[in-house]
């Protein structure tokens, strides 16, 4: 697994798109914080990073699927997925491999922005009034949302030759799992079951994490989307041997 998480993150540092994603991530998120009047903190005059963490879910619904969208795909597409597969690895070393390289890619991207909570820390009055707890929170909800989100990726590249199909269907898979179950309880249809239609989404135990309460509930829901989505791969690089 080691040798494939190498090899992808390797990869992913020679090619062109991982800069150019990270650096729009970093450039979309710099703007949003301290540029657009709307947003900025400057003009907001509340030292907080709100701003980040509630941008960056619908940033990464893009960038991470750009990233991972040729795990598998390109693996296809270039006639090599047969040969990655003889070698002495099982498919679930390849899959872990490719997703913790995948991760790893994510949380690179995630770390300049420690930048912006010492920056918010220093221009605090008083320095440091900042909530502590909660943005400490939030990036633990980040990282989960990272995390459940390469792994969707993974699954989506899993099904396609083509990259953009891939990307496509990874966008649309990480919005509905987002938003999607959060748009939908609000059908009157569901009635007294609308609030277990919106746990059923990211958003609902993001939203809780963020607030610096790290709930057992929450943590396991990211595992299980995470573990769901990596099975959901196994099946479909499995689905060879049928």
């Amino acid at each position: 697994m080691l040798s494939i998480l190498k090899k992808e993150f390797n990869s992913f540092l020679d090619s062109t798109i991982a800069y150019v994603v990270i650096g729009l991530f970093l450039l979309g998120t710099g703007l949003f914080l301290w540029v657009f009047p709307e947003t900025s903190l400057l003009d907001y005059g509340y030292a907080d990073l709100e701003t980040l963490f509630s941008m960056t879910p619908f940033i990464y619904m893009f960038l991470i699927p750009a990233i991972t969208m040729k795990s598998f795909s390109e693996e296809k597409r270039g006639g090599t997925m047969e040969l990655l597969l003889t070698k002495p690895l099982t498919d679930w070393q390849i899959i872990l491999g490719k997703y913790f390289a995948g991760l790893l890619l994510v949380l690179f991207s995630l770390a300049p922005t420690l930048v912006y909570y010492y920056s918010v820390y220093q221009l605090g009055f008083p320095k440091g009034n900042v909530d502590s707890a909660g943005v400490v929170g939030s990036y633990i909800g980040l990282v989960f949302l990272g995390a459940v989100f390469t792994s969707i990726g993974i699954f989506t590249s899993s099904i396609s030759e083509s990259q953009i199909i891939s990307f496509i269907v990874g966008v649309f898979v990480c919005f509905l799992f987002h938003s999607g179950f959060t748009a939908l309880s609000k059908l009157e249809f569901w009635g007294n079951m609308s609030s277990l239609v919106e746990a059923l989404g990211i958003d609902y135990h993001y939203y809780t994490i963020s607030k610096g309460l790290i709930d057992s509930r929450d943590i396991l829901y990211f595992i299980s989307i995470i573990v769901i989505m990596l099975k959901a791969t196994h099946l479909t690089i499995g689905a060879r041997k049928w």
